[in-house]
């Protein structure tokens, strides 16, 4: 069961991958904050039908979860125009990779200290060895982006 849940974060890694170069595209054309907004006007209208036709959840709860709970639409909205600013100046590749860097370090470090009421999963060599290692590929990824 879990390698369902591998596969559907790869292909979300996979389709963030995509939106990348479509959003940084929309960007250009429309300015970055605009292209952002689109995007994210976009996918709320698509979000706004499977909660119509597919939710089975309480969004009325929604005024009862603690106020930070409400902050992962800030966060994406940010991630989103922060891509769509990148895309255009250093690629699609350098951009997602740095992203799913930033995306490491944070999750390790809410792993370690079970930040957000997730499981304590700390610190240890192979984890500091694999980040170590995703900062040493972001060079080389960078270095070959880099017009000679």
């Amino acid at each position: 069961m879990k390698f369902l849940y591998i596969l559907l974060a790869l292909l979300g890694g996979m389709m963030a991958g995509i939106q990348a170069p479509i959003n940084g595209s929309l960007g250009k054309r429309i300015g970055s904050v605009e292209g952002a907004f689109t995007s994210f006007f976009v996918g709320t209208l698509f979000l706004t039908l499977l909660v119509l036709f597919f939710g089975k959840g309480q969004i009325t709860h929604l005024f009862q979860v603690p106020k930070w709970n409400l902050l992962g639409g800030l966060l994406g909205a940010l991630f989103v125009t922060f891509v769509v600013i990148s895309v255009p100046n250093v690629g699609v590749a350098l951009t997602i990779f740095a992203a799913i860097i930033g995306q490491i370090v944070i999750s390790i470090i809410i792993d370690h200290f079970g930040l957000f009421g997730v499981q304590k999963i700390p610190m240890n060599a192979n984890r500091l060895l694999g980040l170590a290692l995703m900062l040493a590929a972001l060079f080389f990824i960078y270095r070959g982006s880099v017009s000679s």
